[in-house]
């Protein structure tokens, strides 16, 4: 959990209160040279108005460079980033034709997937031949080819559930399952930074939704002791059905999620668990697993097992592992399995391609490679950071490693300063985090080299005096690897 020093936050308030002010006097001024200027709205009311969009306005736009960086190449531990420019301060950007190589640290390609293969790549490019890129179709139409079948045994096999069903898109998978396992009557007890796709979903499904505190199994046991006593709003009625949701890995926070103690308050009320391993699965555990391997967890023990294949499989879509019964369920009720496009054929063949690697069914131990070069390469990267004195989120073993930034005016600074040094860090701010603790998320890739590590842990070193996000001494005691590296030359 983030302890957000007093002076820090005193300041970043006062930063956001700066730019809040400046901002509305800006908006004042702009309403009474605006006034006489005929209306555009034509009788109708604007579509963006009020806090949100005077955020985007007067906050965002002023670096909105930092986002939405175009690349140009696939998303390897190396990859070309396209410069733009803007001539009105920062409110429109303009591609150039110019590139620069950048060392990778915010793509989710956990396993190095996402870069060409020798054995997935070949794969992919037969079936796109096959098939094409879209099957034009839903899956209970025309668009259910024998991958799909083959992809959703695969997973079911590699998960350790008795069936599965993929989906063409990681964030839907979750917005529009939950509404189809939960509904009115029903209780949804959500960890309190689960992702925005299971709060929609949550939201969107006509169950009655309470929160507990993250990470916190005892929490989470009295807010059920709590509601099951209460029973159903008004009425009073037990719930229909109880569902607790939580992530393997938080992607804004880089934390294992305490498993075991959350299934063993779930056996004892009865709940049912739902668990989103999209940044987990493949990434983590002796075999790629995910958390449940990781833990010691039996995946019998999990009721709903969420996961995609945009992270550690270096493709899109996501899938669902459970029972037979529930996804027999799910094929009958599911809007994004009877409406939408089923998932891409040649992006299917990735993910069969890649679960295969990570299996050995290729006839080599590349995929064990793989996994010990992430667990290595993310652990070294976190205790390094540490070392350097960065509040630095997560535990051991997870490839998502936030450094906390927490003032306004060090997100530009620090992003910039990185892409000038030909680093490519993802930062994230409100409304993805809460106001205050706006941060830099650096993920971790098997296709790093020790090398790579190395010069990104030198650039962020001394981006961070720079930008002065060091709010932790740095540990004398320890040599970090970049302080060795010096001395050998």
């Amino acid at each position: 959990m983030v302890r957000l020093p007093y002076v820090t936050a005193l300041t970043t308030l006062f930063s956001y209160g700066l730019l809040f002010a400046f901002g509305q006097l800006r908006d004042f001024f702009r309403r009474i040279l605006d006034a006489r200027k005929p209306s555009n709205l034509k009788g109708y009311a604007p579509i963006c108005l009020g806090l949100e969009d005077f955020y985007t306005r007067r906050l965002y736009l002023r670096i909105q460079d930092c986002f939405g960086r175009p690349i140009a190449s696939a998303p390897d531990a190396w990859f070309d980033v396209v410069e733009r420019y803007s001539n009105d301060c920062n409110k429109t950007l303009h591609r150039t034709t110019t590139t620069t190589k950048c060392l990778n640290l915010g793509s989710y390609n956990y396993l190095g997937f996402a870069a060409a293969d020798e054995y997935c790549t070949p794969r992919v490019i037969e079936s796109l031949k096959k098939y094409s890129v879209s099957t034009c179709s839903v899956r209970v139409d025309g668009g259910n080819t024998k991958l799909h079948t083959e992809l959703e045994e695969l997973v079911a096999r590699f998960v350790g559930k008795h069936a599965a069903i993929v989906f063409g898109m990681g964030y839907v998978t979750n917005s529009a399952i939950i509404p189809a396992l939960v509904g009115k009557g029903g209780l949804i007890i959500s960890d309190s930074l689960n992702h925005n796709s299971i709060v929609n979903g949550a939201r969107g499904s006509g169950a009655t939704v309470r929160v507990f505190q993250h990470n916190n199994p005892a929490h989470l046991e009295e807010v059920l002791r709590e509601q099951i006593a209460g029973g159903q709003p008004r009425t009073h009625r037990p719930w229909k059905k109880i569902i607790v949701i939580v992530e393997g890995i938080y992607s804004m926070e880089g934390e294992l999620c305490k498993l075991p103690e959350v299934i063993s308050v779930c056996k004892k009320y009865k709940a049912y668990t739902y668990l989103d391993e999209a940044h987990s699965i493949g990434a983590i555990g002796k075999t790629g697993r995910g958390v449940c391997e990781l833990l010691g967890v039996n995946p019998a023990d999990v009721d709903i097992m969420m996961g995609t294949f945009t992270k550690s499989f270096g493709s899109c879509g996501g899938y669902i592992a459970a029972s037979k019964e529930i996804i027999h369920h799910l094929k009958h009720t599911c809007p994004a399995h009877i409406y939408a496009t089923s998932m891409s054929p040649p992006a299917v063949q990735q993910v069969i391609s890649a679960i295969k690697v990570v299996l050995g069914e290729d006839g080599t131990n590349r995929g064990a490679k793989k996994l010990a070069q992430i667990r290595e390469n993310s652990n070294f990267f976190r205790s390094e950071l540490q070392k350097m004195g960065f509040e630095v989120l997560g535990d051991n073993d997870s490839p998502v490693m936030p450094i906390m930034l927490y003032n306004p005016a060090k997100i530009p600074a620090f992003s910039r300063e990185c892409l000038r040094q030909n680093v490519a860090i993802v930062t994230v701010a409100f409304p993805a985090t809460p106001l205050l603790l706006a941060r830099a998320r650096i993920c971790i890739s098997a296709s790093h080299s020790r090398e790579d590590l190395i010069k990104g842990l030198e650039v962020i070193s001394k981006v961070g005096d720079l930008v002065g996000i060091k709010y932790f001494p740095v540990e004398q005691e320890k040599t970090t690897a970049v302080e060795k590296l010096k001395k050998i030359q």
